[in-house]
């Protein structure tokens, strides 16, 4: 009889091993993910970091810098979490980068549907960097995390236009929360 080990007992054995100096294994999901990595092939507005060294890849930074649409000019950084059950379970991805967007709430969650429900292990790395593209491209304010910003999409759109474009620029005030300006390197 074959005993499978859930991903928790995996982890535990795996910290043992390492804290008694032993060489770990890679587990299945770092494999995957070392694979999705090899085969990125950014476009030149995006760039992946990892903070922790190149040998910690399961959580790694993705800074985007929209070169069209709403958004252009600016510079948004988004955190990678990928959990040991990838690809069959989603990455977690924040945006640290203050933003004024439909989809995107001031705690950096975001509403995009391969992050959540629609999210199948044969999707990427490469997958979420385009559908994150796709949001600055296209904000969808019909399925909005920040609804005033959704609201103000709607029903004023060239005002909704204007304090996207200030707030990435310069900053500012809108509904009483301050947006950074997202320019260069810099998040908020």
């Amino acid at each position: 009889m074959i005993r499978l080990f859930s991903v928790r007992e995996k982890q535990k054995k795996d910290a043992a091993a390492a804290a008694n100096g032993k060489t770990v294994k890679q587990s299945a999901g770092e494999l995957r993910l070392q694979k999705d990595i090899s085969e990125l092939d950014l476009p030149k507005n995006v760039s992946i970091r990892f903070p922790n060294g190149n040998d910690k890849i399961m959580n790694f930074e993705i800074t985007l810098k929209p070169d069209e649409g709403l958004y252009k000019g600016g510079a948004f950084l988004f955190t990678f979490a990928v959990p040991t059950g990838y690809p069959h379970d989603p990455p977690k991805v924040k945006c640290v980068t203050k933003v004024y967007h439909p989809n995107i709430d001031l705690e950096g969650n975001i509403c995009l549907n391969i992050l959540r429900e629609d999210w199948k292990p044969v999707l990427s790395i490469s997958a979420i960097v385009y559908g994150l593209t796709y949001l600055f491209l296209s904000p969808n304010a019909d399925d909005p995390l920040n609804k005033e910003a959704a609201a103000m999409m709607q029903q004023s759109p060239a005002q909704f236009e204007r304090v996207v474009s200030q707030s990435v620029a310069r900053g500012c005030s809108i509904g009483g929360e301050f947006f950074p300006a997202a320019r260069g390197d810099r998040s908020g």
